[in-house]
């Protein structure tokens, strides 16, 4: 079973930057798709980005276009989430997850990943 560890939230104020990372132990991450997703206070968990097993297929939700970037470190098994121009509507805890199935292009749903992190708490003052 893969364990997946968030790291890299925190406290920042509207219009910075945060990086957050993604890295896994006990199956190597380097072979399957890995999507970040969030959830704020009292709203359902929401897609942010993913990416494919190869980084070849990216996608974003249209709240994140221009200021999220996925990107993958195949060699350090890590996936990285850049977040630029914070906005106060990016408050909550950001996870990462693992998706077993072997697609071409990356996977926006939340029922098609199989093991997901505890979470990193991001959260932008104005």
């Amino acid at each position: 079973q893969v364990q997946l560890v968030e790291s890299g939230g925190g406290l920042v104020q509207t219009g910075g930057s945060l990086r957050l990372s993604c890295a896994a132990s006990g199956r190597p991450l380097n072979v399957y798709g890995v999507g970040w997703f969030r959830q704020a206070p009292g709203k359902e968990r929401e897609f942010v980005a993913c990416i494919n097993w190869n980084g070849a297929s990216t996608e974003y939700a249209d709240s994140g276009k221009g200021r999220f970037t996925i990107s993958r470190d195949n060699a350090k098994t890590t996936v990285y989430l850049q977040i630029d121009s914070l906005k106060s509507e990016d408050t909550a805890i950001y996870y990462c997850a693992l998706s077993r199935l072997y697609t071409s292009t990356c996977l926006r749903a939340l029922g098609e990943y199989d093991d997901w992190g505890q979470g990193t708490q991001v959260t932008v003052s104005s």
